[in-house]
């Protein structure tokens, strides 16, 4: 972990990143998980879980934007991909959106 590190970065787990995840898992299981000290990055790097945002504003490591950038677009491949097979469990309108959203937070970390 480097103390000199001035970048906020991004988890290398993108889609289980922040406090939306961790509302979420806890809203399912009744119990709240504590947020880890320190982070595995985009880039690579271990860093205090501190130095960290989901907020493609508040990056400012390019490799963590990039990584972001691609796990955004991975991410919606794969709803889009699953959404057009049978019985899928969410409407084919229902996955449009969720994968307009994740393309549109991807071009967010490159532009």
């Amino acid at each position: 972990m480097s103390e000199t590190d001035p970048h906020v970065h991004i988890e290398q787990k993108v889609m289980q990143a922040g406090a939306d995840y961790r509302n979420l898992i806890a809203s399912s299981l009744g119990r709240a998980a504590d947020a880890p000290s320190v982070v595995t990055t985009g880039c690579g790097l271990q860093v205090r879980y501190a130095m960290t945002s989901p907020h493609p504003e508040s990056v400012t490591c390019l490799a963590c934007r990039e990584h972001a950038h691609r796990e955004y677009l991975r991410f919606a491949e794969q709803v889009e991909n699953l959404s057009r097979m049978p019985g899928a469990p969410v409407t084919g309108d229902q996955a449009a959106k969720v994968v307009q959203w994740a393309r549109d937070l991807a071009r967010k970390f490159v532009g």
